[in-house]
């Protein structure tokens, strides 16, 4: 592992990204105890204070982990699929609302991805994931539920359909797609929307992957995709209205 002290680069940085590439290439396995804080600096001939920070760039990354007493130390983490959802989400987000992505772009995005795990969710949902379904649904018809309570309903009834595929490498990368992009979209649309209407095509997509119904499914949330595109055109409509008026 090197690093170029003559970069612009932080030097902190340029070793957190060493480390991080030796894990990545398997250089570094898990659970392997990497030097210590001395050890590193000398062999990156820079302070323990540069490599202290390092560390906790991989740390807060969750590819390490750290352990006190005799035989402590930094350890390679095993990082896990729920783990790394979090950092997923951020990073859509983020790419979400720095790029100006458009409403019609990530809905899309969003429901294309969702509609590829109709045919696996039909086969693989479990018992479990039809409840969460079921749960949100009833959740999602209570007269009281704040626009906050029923975007976190929303979420929830989809993630379980994404989760009901059974696949883990899909749901890692749909975590994004569902808990990044569909808060947005119910942010943007939520003075329009007839959760009525939304709850009717949520109880369809529950009765299709209950009955192991993929075309049922895709169906379905083509109809939502297409609802949550118009409303999408009705608010985009409105804002050019009061632009207008106020001009």
């Amino acid at each position: 592992m090197k690093i170029d002290p003559t970069s612009k680069t932080d030097l902190s940085a340029q070793i957190a990204e060493a480390i991080r590439d030796a894990i990545v290439s398997g250089a570094l396995i898990v659970d392997e105890r990497l030097p210590s804080e001395a050890e590193m600096a000398e062999q990156f001939e820079v302070s323990r204070a540069t490599v202290r920070e390092a560390l906790k760039r991989l740390a807060a990354q969750s590819l390490i982990r750290t352990q006190r007493g005799a035989f402590g130390g930094a350890f390679v983490n095993r990082l896990s699929f729920e783990e790394a959802y979090g950092q997923q989400i951020t990073t859509s987000t983020l790419l979400l609302s720095m790029n100006a992505v458009s409403f019609e772009t990530a809905c899309e995005a969003r429901f294309a991805l969702e509609r590829a795990c109709a045919p696996l969710a039909a086969e693989r949902r479990t018992a479990d994931h039809l409840t969460t379904m079921r749960a949100e649904i009833f959740r999602q018809t209570q007269p009281g539920l704040s626009d906050e309570g029923w975007c976190a309903s929303d979420v929830a009834f989809h993630r379980a359909l994404v989760d009901g595929a059974g696949n883990p490498v899909l749901s890692y990368q749909l975590a994004g797609a569902v808990e990044a992009m569909q808060p947005l979209m119910n942010m943007i649309t939520f003075t329009a929307r007839s959760r009525e209407r939304i709850v009717t095509l949520h109880e369809q997509i529950a009765n299709a992957c209950e009955a192991g119904n993929s075309n049922g499914i895709e169906h379905a949330l083509g109809e939502l995709a297409a609802y949550t595109r118009s409303l999408g055109e009705v608010m985009a409509a409105k804002s050019t209205g009061k632009a207008q008026t106020t001009a």
